[in-house]
């Protein structure tokens, strides 16, 4: 597989054996067979071609905000886009971005450029591309306000072109999250506004976000869903489990909607600790708690 995937991708831009501890913010995950880093739309379609033609699992992913991976890791291929992936370019009031450039990177050339819309991304980990399949959203703002459209490819290697109402974004959702479809750049809509004024929201955000949440530990951000009517952290602390652990993996103790990794947890101590979780909710608050993290990998 090495030898034909150095075809389309320069060897430096191949890992094997890549541990995705490496590339979570959870700082958890084994090896993946090969980790390939594409630089352009045409290198993701030529390995997701090989990959598809060879029977070779495969999985994407941008800056790994919202991933665990198994501790025995992934036998395939693993195509980040993050930090890769990342040309941007603005237009008017008009943001083109490719999936793979930080959230907090773009929002930060929306601000420079007098653009509003994006303050509420200062300080999200993840990727553009990871932010529109959840509809990333917080402090009152998400994705589905300010996008247009998205470019997207199948498992075939085929271009769509969706409109932000092809794509039924709600609440931490969408219909990426049950298809093959890969994002692979969007288009933005902002409106002009004070650099002052935007750049002053921005940084009560990151003052906020730096004083409510547990920043200082790896952790895959919010843990749960939302349920209407609950909020969640309020919720976990009512049930007594802030501070509760299972192995490396805590209900933090700053914020009790973030589990965090307090330095040797593993992804089935973390799987460990959402179950707890929300059986506690369901036998005493009769509440469902859906986790927000994407899991690759088998984990026990």
């Amino acid at each position: 597989m090495y030898s034909k995937l150095k075809q389309y991708i320069p060897e430096e831009r191949i890992k094997k054996d890549e541990p995705m501890s490496n590339h979570t913010t959870f700082r958890i995950g084994g090896p993946v067979g090969f980790m390939v880093l594409p630089q352009s739309i045409l290198e993701v379609q030529q390995v997701l071609q090989l990959c598809r033609q060879e029977g070779y699992p495969v999985f994407v992913f941008g800056l790994g905000s919202n991933l665990l991976v198994s501790d025995r890791g992934f036998s395939g291929a693993a195509i980040k886009l993050g930090n890769h992936l990342k040309s941007s370019y603005i237009s008017g009031d008009e943001i083109f971005a490719e999936a793979g450039i930080r959230l907090s990177e773009l929002s930060k050339k929306a601000a420079a450029s007098g653009l509003s819309g994006l303050e509420f991304a200062e300080g999200i980990p993840g990727s553009l591309g990871g932010a529109v399949v959840m509809n990333a959203g917080a402090y009152g703002g998400e994705i589905k306000d300010v996008l247009v459209e998205i470019l997207a490819m199948d498992p075939d290697g085929n271009l769509i072109t969706l409109a932000v109402s092809d794509l039924k974004l709600g609440y931490r959702s969408s219909i990426l999250q049950n298809t093959d479809l890969i994002v692979l750049s969007a288009l933005l809509k902002l409106k002009p506004d004070q650099q002052t004024e935007i750049k002053a929201r921005m940084k009560e955000f990151a003052k906020s976000r730096r004083e409510k949440q547990p920043l200082e530990y790896p952790s895959a951000g919010s843990t749960f869903k939302r349920p209407e009517g609950v909020y969640v952290g309020p919720l976990l602390e009512q049930m007594g489990l802030k501070g509760f652990s299972i192995g490396g993996a805590q209900v933090s103790v700053k914020h009790a909607g973030f589990i965090v990794n307090t330095g040797n947890a593993t992804a089935r101590d973390v799987m460990q600790l959402i179950r707890y979780i929300q059986k506690k909710a369901r036998d005493e608050h009769g509440v469902e708690l859906e986790s927000e993290i994407r899991i690759i990998g088998q984990i026990d």
